[in-house]
């Protein structure tokens, strides 16, 4: 997959990666790989529909796959909780996670998330306390992981399934500390200065492969035009595949260690 310079600014790519239409990583589970089966529940409290996950195969290996879901239209995004998930979320998503080291199936994570929900409920239920364990959990998981950023990657929300031997970011996705919203209120107490705000926060994925956050940008157009989504996921799966075979090649000592290093260095 060749990469190529983006000419979009940065507030063009925020608006393409909050696009209701846009691809989403259910639709990337269930295109990209094969047999995907979905799993629910987290065991203690709830199935959070924001956090989709499961088994799968890629080129014929097994693996654990695990997205966090917007919706389409209001229905489904109120079903979804608009792509926020609650800590019953996160918990779902690591007991999968888990899951997978014992069977020793490598984890690939896609994610298109504002942020986790900040609603005082999921406050009560250990918001803050799911996503640091995940953290945790993922710096030290005994198998390969990969995660996409397939739209928008808010702030902890989107780390908590972003701890990876290598984060992937499609070109018109974008990886933040906080939505340029937020960024505008906290610095100039004016959030109408949004757009002013995500051009200089190094949120594209061009930004982010240049500052060694994210180690590959997924190629959505050719030539200035859009790519079939087809050709994208086709892209995808092929690399995908060849990173996955190339990690479980690695001693596990080794796979942890530049696991560890990779975060060290920020």
């Amino acid at each position: 997959m060749s990469e190529t310079n983006s000419k979009r600014s940065a507030n063009e790519i925020l608006a393409l990666a909050r696009n209701p239409k846009r691809y989403t990583p259910l639709e990337y589970l269930e295109t990209v790989f094969d047999q995907f089966m979905e799993f629910h529940g987290d065991r203690y409290f709830a199935d959070d529909q924001a956090v989709i996950g499961g088994i799968a195969y890629l080129d014929g290996i097994a693996v654990t796959v695990i997205g966090i879901q917007k919706g389409r239209d209001l229905k489904e995004n109120i079903e979804r909780n608009f792509g926020s998930p609650n800590p019953e979320g996160y918990r779902k998503a690591l007991r999968l996670m888990k899951q997978a080291e014992k069977f020793q199936r490598p984890v690939i994570t896609f994610v298109n998330t504002p942020g986790a929900f900040c609603g005082p409920e999921a406050e009560e239920r250990g918001e803050g306390e799911a996503i640091a364990r995940n953290l945790m959990e993922m710096s030290d998981l005994k198998v390969p992981i990969i995660s996409v950023f397939t739209g928008e990657g808010g702030s902890g929300g989107a780390i908590a399934l972003g701890v990876a031997d290598e984060v992937w970011m499609l070109e018109h996705s974008i990886y933040s500390i906080l939505s340029p919203e937020g960024f505008a209120s906290i610095l100039w107490k004016d959030s109408s200065r949004a757009s002013e705000a995500a051009e200089i926060m190094k949120i594209t994925a061009y930004d982010l492969k240049e500052l060694a956050i994210c180690e590959r940008i997924i190629p959505e157009t050719k030539d200035g035009q859009l790519l079939d989504q087809t050709i994208i996921n086709r892209d995808l799966e092929k690399a995908l595949a060849k990173k996955i075979r190339e990690l479980q090649s690695l001693p596990l000592e080794e796979l942890l260690e530049k696991r560890y290093q990779r975060f060290r260095k920020y």
